[in-house]
């Protein structure tokens, strides 16, 4: 029952993480998986708490890094304006 609880837990995380669109979205929600996938691990492969902590660290520093440097990058990267109307513009 707890390994169906953790991953629907997980799975939760990444649904939630669908949306996620600016690089700190996405390096928050990356060290999240990752250091939830890194205590499942460090735990299941040392079976003490020091090891899903170990695990936990690291596989949330890998995790920030990789959601940050998978961020979609924005279709207008010098910005946007509205004008009067209200209407968005790229510079």
């Amino acid at each position: 029952m707890r390994k169906i609880m953790s991953a629907v837990a997980a799975g939760a995380v990444v649904l939630s993480m669908a949306a996620c669109n600016t690089s700190g979205e996405r390096a928050a929600g990356g060290a999240v998986v990752g250091g939830l996938a890194g205590a499942a691990v460090g735990g299941a492969a040392t079976g003490r708490t020091s090891g899903a902590l170990a695990g936990a660290a690291v596989g949330a520093a890998g995790g920030a890094v990789v959601g940050a440097a998978t961020a979609p990058r924005s279709p207008c990267p010098r910005g946007t304006f509205r004008d009067a109307a209200g209407n968005l513009y790229c510079r």
